[in-house]
């Protein structure tokens, strides 16, 4: 099963992180890759620099960011994983590290099955994908 962790910051220190920090994301990310868990990673770019698209009432609506309303999303992680369970493991690991090498540092990390094709049954998975 695939599962996708997004980490959304609540409070952003006014100091970069720590480059221990930077270190055990990256020793953990490797350990997580030879795991062969680990799809895909990457930093996501304020939501200043995105867009909102939306459909209501038969109208699509598109905004430019900032999205005040929401926590902004600064990284994402594709695991493939057996359970949810290994997914938030990983996920608590990642966060674990953040605790101990950035403590000023708040945020959180969803973690969200990834569904595909196989999720929908034969006749969804040939028609709809």
């Amino acid at each position: 099963m695939r599962y996708l962790a997004v980490l959304d910051v609540t409070k952003q220190p006014s100091t970069p992180p720590p480059p221990a920090l930077m270190e055990a994301i990256i020793a953990l990310g490797e350990e997580a890759t030879r795991a062969g868990v680990l799809l895909d990673t990457a930093g996501l770019a304020p939501s200043s620099a995105g867009a909102r698209v939306a459909v209501a009432d038969g109208e699509i609506t598109i905004t430019d960011g900032p999205f005040a309303d929401t926590k902004e999303m600064i990284s994402y992680a594709l695991y493939d994983v057996r359970t949810k369970e290994e997914a938030v493991e990983w996920s608590r690991r990642f966060m674990n590290l953040h605790r101990v090498h950035w403590p000023e540092w708040q945020g959180a990390a969803r973690v969200l099955r990834v569904m595909g094709p196989e999720d929908f049954g034969a006749a969804a998975a040939h028609d709809a994908w």
